[in-house]
């Protein structure tokens, strides 16, 4: 038989895809799907909450007002619902349950009824000069020095811790908007289970040290 008697072949055709090809519609379905996704995460990331942020330190007991407060916008995710929320209204008759510093994010947490603190503000005199670190919001250890007795031959007596880690409400500056350089006064919270041991010795003859607490 010769070559020219073989069948030539036939080249296949290939087929338009119509409606009905279901390789069609899954890819037709993939691509809208990846739009939407891309489209969401787009939209979230631009996505941001107003919450509070304190306007200044706040201490333990402080009552809280709109003043107090100022409003960001942000985009925590997931995290967003630990904060105070400001478009919800600014909080009613709430006081400060920690200290939370200026231009910190204000927790849900972080405000709550009065009766939730059981702390009192006390003066203390200061003699000496103040620490910087002594400010509003700052943690400070309190020790008692006492006087030295008159005609007494021993060395001079030990100070005496009265407490510690209590939370600084304010300290008292001068006009010129400065820390008081020979001394001034701390306004200190302390536990109500700890104010007769504090009050007995400011009444008592010597001083009262206002101790800064490291890496506080």
């Amino acid at each position: 038989m010769s070559n020219d008697a073989l069948p030539s072949p036939v080249a296949p055709r290939l087929r338009r895809p119509t409606w009905r090809d279901p390789r069609l519609v899954v890819g037709l379905l993939l691509v809208a799907l990846a739009v939407a996704l891309g489209a969401w995460v787009v939209s979230g990331a631009d996505r941001t909450v107003p919450v509070y942020v304190a306007a200044g330190t706040l201490t333990p007991g402080e009552p809280v007002a709109a003043e107090d407060l100022r409003v960001v916008d942000v985009n925590l995710g997931a995290e967003t619902a630990r904060y105070l929320r400001a478009d919800v209204g600014p909080p009613a008759d709430q006081v400060a349950l920690r200290v939370v510093e200026d231009g910190e994010l204000v927790a849900a947490g972080a405000l709550g009824p009065a009766e939730r603190v059981d702390v009192r503000a006390v003066a203390v005199p200061v003699s000496a000069g103040l620490s910087e670190r002594i400010r509003a919001g700052a943690l400070v250890d309190l020790w008692f020095v006492p006087d030295v007795a008159p005609g007494s031959k021993g060395g001079a007596p030990e100070p005496e811790p009265l407490v510690t880690g209590v939370v600084v409400e304010q300290v008292d500056v001068s006009d010129s908007g400065l820390v008081v350089a020979d001394g001034g006064t701390v306004h200190v919270l302390v536990r109500s289970e700890r104010l007769p041991a504090v009050l007995s010795a400011l009444g008592a003859d010597g001083s009262i040290a206002v101790v800064p607490v490291a890496g506080a």
